[in-house]
């Protein structure tokens, strides 16, 4: 049954990838074009679009680090990401795109040059470059590595994480290299419509598992402030079970430590001290990234910017807003309930890492532990307190409880290392939460080889859709922002054939970096992603917003605006390394935008800024979609209502 599973996932991923392909080819306008392989010669209709920006956005990057954070102990708050993206990308369709497709540009930053400046244009493209591949794209190939590696975990070379890696990475390369913008679209098509259904396959087995768990087993995986009992569990049906495990007493009162938490994950709010998304990040902080990320940043933008007619991105886009309001429900709550059914499974990876990081650590290294490691691995954790208060030069404290014991643990390796006496060492930690929808797939769905070939290729489908949308949109901006503005090159032909060189150089680094992301330290993939976005995303906001709504702001805010956020992030993160990276994101948007205010106000250009007019594409707004967007607005604002 593995062999004929392999065999149809195999058959089916390269039957997309070649239909891509090969549609990539069936148009009048030649691939050779910058327009036809760039933006797939802006014929991309509303439903291109729209599933071209979930399967871009959705990946393993939210199957394996959104659902691991859930499994973890944000719990539902992680599903705002997705549905304040909703709101976002009606935004985007009616006062961003309108502004991109009216000036015809190819990328984000050659807008940027139209209104700031050729020096602006470069310094967002090369920061675009270094994020989209070191951070981003790295990132999509070690989840998506993370996800196949732990489903065949028994399988020669695909238990091989690294060997999954550049598999993942030569697979999306190949497709993009060859059909462009083009073929991302139509593989997208499948990709995304897949992996809805393969996301629902995954929720509907977990919820069925969840009915026939063991309420003695279930009842040891509630959250602390929950009250219910084993008797609650027996009389209670699959629905009923998730909420008597994973709602506390008090939505509030949900703090990192604790077993699986305490207080609620079913909840939206959470205190404001949380250093991923406190209550504060939902008023500012979790827009920054949200408005970047939907409204300029290039992978996603793309699609948009090859629609057909204003009028048909603008349907896409809310198309899409419409799909984001589901995937916290295929995503975030099968992650929640993988740790209620499989938390030894994820222990068990956890351990065997921890043992491995151990071994390796050195006698300078100063260990950072979580609560759940030292109840788990209390031998472990007791060496882990030994070499710490050895490094701080202090006695080892005496703690009530295994909360108490990781804190002073850690307050010791924190003193270690202030005094230079250390440096920082591996995280340690009692579950693996990346692991949790692999666990899932592996543990529920594996036994039915006719559906676990299906999933298995929509969640790799989708790995490789993002990897692909990426790279398309790396060597576009260092194509058309770096190469031809550097050379001054003209030859449609040739421009192609150097993005193409691009994609290969890009998935090279790429491939290399992405083993790395392994590491525990770095606090999971989806977090890792979202807090170096930080670096770009608030300044190049707030410039965009200046360049929209200010036509007399002077020119040189574009190169301050983004350089200042860089630099101040950068030193919130050394100063301040317990404050919620969303609110460092806030301090640099407000911070920006006063420079902007006091520029505006001390040497206004003379002459506002007048933007040139494409007529490439017909730009009548969609009177429909704008409806359909309230709408999406309102459901979007009951489903806050319903888990705040």
């Amino acid at each position: 049954m593995q062999t004929l599973e392999i065999t149809l996932f195999i058959v089916a991923v390269v039957g997309v990838i070649a239909l891509g392909i090969w549609k990539s080819k069936d148009r009048e306008e030649k691939e050779t074009t910058t327009s036809g392989y760039f933006l797939a010669g802006r014929g991309l209709t509303w439903w291109l679009v729209g599933f071209s920006l979930i399967a871009a956005n959705i990946s393993t990057e939210q199957f394996v680090g959104m659902s691991g954070s859930s499994a973890n102990w944000l719990g539902m708050a992680i599903a705002s990401y997705e549905w304040l993206a909703a709101v976002t990308l009606v935004v985007v369709g009616f006062v961003f795109l309108p502004r991109f497709l009216r000036t015809g540009v190819y990328t984000i930053p050659e807008f940027l040059e139209l209104r700031f400046g050729v020096t602006a244009r470069l310094v967002m493209a090369i920061s675009m470059i270094a994020v989209l591949v070191v951070v981003t794209t790295a990132a999509v190939i070690f989840s998506g590595a993370k996800f196949v590696s732990n489903y065949y975990n028994d399988v020669a070379i695909l238990s091989n994480l690294t060997a999954v890696g550049w598999m993942i990475a030569v697979l999306a390369a190949v497709y993009v290299f060859v059909g462009g913008l083009k073929a991302c679209a139509w593989t997208d098509l499948i990709w995304g419509t897949s992996l809805i259904i393969g996301g629902g396959i995954v929720m509907w087995f977990t919820f069925g598992a969840l009915a026939d768990a063991p309420a003695e087993e279930l009842i040891k995986t509630k959250v602390e402030n929950s009250t219910a009992t084993v008797a609650d569990l027996e009389n209670a049906n699959a629905f009923e079970r998730l909420y008597l495990l994973n709602d506390g007493k008090d939505g509030e009162a949900v703090a990192k430590s604790g077993i699986n938490g305490s207080g609620g994950k079913m909840h939206m709010v959470r205190p404001n001290d949380d250093t991923d998304i406190p209550w504060s990040a939902l008023m500012l902080g979790l827009w920054i990234p949200n408005f970047y990320y939907w409204g300029l940043n290039q992978y996603i933008v793309q699609r948009t910017l090859g629609s057909k007619s204003l009028a048909e991105g603008q349907k896409g886009i809310v198309f899409a807003a419409f799909l984001k309001l589901i995937i916290p429900f295929i995503v975030v709550i099968p992650g929640i309930l993988a740790f209620n059914l499989f938390s030894d499974d994820l222990h068990t990876t956890a351990a065997a890492n921890n043992i491995e990081a151990i071994q390796g650590v050195g006698a300078k290294e100063a260990y950072t532990i979580d609560a759940h490691f030292v109840q788990l691995q209390p031998e472990l954790a007791q060496k882990a307190m030994t070499q710490n208060a050895q490094l701080a030069g202090a006695e080892i404290p005496a703690t009530a409880d295994h909360h108490e014991f990781a804190a002073a643990a850690n307050e010791l390796g924190k003193a270690a290392i202030a005094s230079g006496s250390a440096s920082s060492g591996p995280k340690l930690v009692g579950y693996d939460y990346d692991s949790a929808f692999p666990v899932l797939v592996r543990n529920l769905i594996k036994e039915h080889w006719y559906l676990s070939w299906f999933v298995l290729a929509a969640l790799f489908g989708a790995v490789i859709s993002s990897l692909a949308s990426m790279l398309n949109s790396a060597s576009t901006i260092a194509t058309m922002d770096l190469y031809q503005k550097a050379t001054g090159e003209k030859d449609p032909e040739k421009l192609v054939k150097v993005g193409k060189g691009f994609v290969v150089l890009f998935v090279l680094i790429a491939a290399i970096v992405a083993p790395n992301f392994e590491n525990p330290k770095l606090g999971g993939v989806f977090n890792i992603i979202q807090k170096f976005q930080g670096f770009i995303s608030p300044g190049i906001l707030c410039v965009f917003l200046f360049g929209f709504l200010s036509q007399r702001t002077p020119r040189n805010f574009g190169v301050i605006g983004i350089v200042t956020n860089a630099v101040l992030y950068g030193i919130l993160i050394f100063a301040f390394p317990d404050m919620a990276f969303l609110n460092q994101m806030s301090i640099c948007l407000i911070t920006v935008a006063v420079i902007g205010v006091v520029l505006r106000i001390a040497k206004p250009l003379a002459e506002p800024v007048i933007l040139p007019v494409s007529d490439a594409i017909p730009l009548e707004p969609s009177q429909g979609a704008k409806k359909c967007g309230i709408a999406v607005i309102c459901m979007t604002l009951i489903l806050y209502v319903i888990f705040w």
